[in-house]
């Protein structure tokens, strides 16, 4: 795989406000990353990597979007006018997902650089596998998990073979071998091609070997460290640490609770038995499946990616119908329409099985952050002063209080995950389903939610969790439930 020659990025000063809020996202920020260099970008949740991200590649937009300072310049010239030198993967993988077909999707960025028809084929075959995405090239993008959608972005991305690979949270979504395989075509792209390389991740252990750089953003403006890994982490691992940098052996002080196999599932909270999953009412993504999830526990939900964890949790959860079985509930949990959460009202629901979706923004509807967290107590008729102490509690114990005021959308991605599980603790249901919790975390912010889940247990609460991470596995504990590739008949 070929590249253009690969680029060089100066800041100085550099800054961005968005439209309507008070304080920037970025600000004075001043480095010079040289050709074929590879940057770790880390800092604190809404530290403004995500933004300096976005700015190298030009899509921040005009004046209307936003107020810039200083100045930010790849090989000499403004970003917007480098758009073909530069191939940025988004931390949402939906934003960046154009055609309806895999092929295509990857093809689209290629075919606007005005890469030869006859060169396309080989580049979105070359791309697929480098990222281990092993679909056929007409399979429909909206069939694909999250996980796949990731890949596909990447792979779209590496088609264009850039001067300038920018990566927002890579591997968030992905299972332990998805991770493996992305960071390894990553290093094979980059050792390839020389392109210059600006990675933002939490996952630093997955990274760190493969850095000759790392900048750290400071939460308050400009840098809190710069250098080589070995250095920035042996010189400031301890104040990262506290800032809510993931840093390498640096443990999380929070209790690990067993994996129990004994759990009692005599009364469990919800059950299924031979249940036959899937998103379209067509084709069973799981069948056969008996599935317990303990009162007053966590049950974890594993795999790989496509496996239908998700698909499971949102069936379980009462979103989508079963193709086979039934979902029911304890007697105790029971809605007016009996003991199956399918059949339930939006308000029973409420405070019966809340979810959090992989998506954050998929479940966000006012402008504000408190009037965000508003919703659920308002639609169940708490008064002012009861919706108001939980609304402050959630802001204030979750890092968003500063941000009551802000919209939603532009939120940092990990911001967005602790206000979409804010949003549904908000209204107390006795069961919790959340679909990837720690996605975008930060340290501090990971450790929050973590805490926050466990004491929910501690409650008496039932948490369904869908996780990659090893860590909420070992600190939430409790019920395990590993789905495994179905064997094709």
């Amino acid at each position: 795989m070929t590249a253009a020659s690969p680029a060089r990025v100066t800041a100085a000063g550099w800054g961005w406000r968005y439209a309507g809020r008070r304080l920037p996202a970025v600000s004075d920020v001043s480095f010079t990353i040289e050709p074929g260099e590879r940057v770790l970008l880390l800092g604190a949740s809404g530290a403004g990597k995500s933004t300096l991200l976005a700015g190298l590649a030009g899509v921040l937009g005009d004046a209307d979007e936003g107020e810039r300072t200083g100045s930010l310049l790849i090989d000499g010239a403004a970003p917007e006018s480098q758009r073909g030198r530069t191939g940025l993967v988004l931390q949402d993988p939906d934003a960046g997902i154009i055609l309806s077909k895999v092929g295509d999707d990857v093809a689209f960025g290629c075919e606007n650089l005005g890469v030869p028809a006859s060169d396309i084929p080989h580049r979105v075959a070359e791309a697929m596998e480098a990222v281990g995405l092993d679909v056929p090239p007409r399979r429909p993008t909206k069939a694909l998990s999250g996980g796949q959608k990731q890949r596909l972005v990447l792979a779209g991305v590496l088609a264009m073979r850039p001067g300038l690979l920018l990566l927002d949270e890579p591997t968030a979504n992905l299972d332990p071998d998805g991770v493996a395989e992305v960071r390894a075509s990553v290093e094979r792209v980059v050792e390839s091609t020389g392109a210059t390389l600006v990675v933002v991740e939490h996952r630093t252990p997955v990274w760190v070997d493969l850095m000759s750089r790392v900048i750290v953003l400071a939460a308050d403006g400009g840098l809190l460290a710069d250098g080589s890994p070995a250095q920035v982490f042996a010189e400031h691992g301890r104040t990262l640490a506290d800032a809510g940098v993931w840093v390498p052996d640096q443990d999380v002080e929070l209790p690990m609770l067993p994996m129990a196999d004994a759990v009692d599932a005599s009364a469990p909270i919800l059950s299924a038995e031979s249940l036959a999953i899937s998103r379209d009412r067509r084709t069973a993504v799981q069948s056969g499946l008996d599935v317990t999830v303990p009162r007053g526990a966590a049950t974890v939900i594993t795999g790989p990616n496509g496996i239908g964890k998700s698909t499971l949790a949102l069936t379980l959860a009462g979103l989508i119908p079963e193709q086979a079985g039934e979902v029911v509930s304890a007697p105790s949990l029971a809605g007016k329409n009996g003991r199956r959460p399918f059949r339930w009202a939006s308000r029973e629901l409420l405070t019966r099985i809340g979810t959090v979706f992989q998506e954050p923004e998929h479940q966000f509807l006012a402008q504000t952050l408190r009037d965000e967290l508003a919703i659920g107590p308002k639609a169940l008729g708490w008064d002012d002063a009861r919706t108001e102490a939980v609304v402050d509690g959630l802001l204030e114990r979750l890092g968003l209080s500063a941000l009551a005021l802000a919209n939603p959308f532009t939120l940092s991605g990990g911001q967005k995950r602790r206000l979409s599980v804010a949003t549904v603790l908000a209204a107390s249901p006795e069961v919790i389903v959340l679909d990837e919790p720690t996605f975008g975390q930060d340290r501090r912010g990971w450790i929050s939610l973590v805490a926050l889940l466990q004491e929910e247990i501690a409650r008496g609460r039932s948490v369904v969790a869908v996780t990659h991470d090893a860590g909420v596995v070992e600190h939430l504990g409790g019920h395990r439930i590993a789905l495994a590739q179905v064997d094709a008949a």
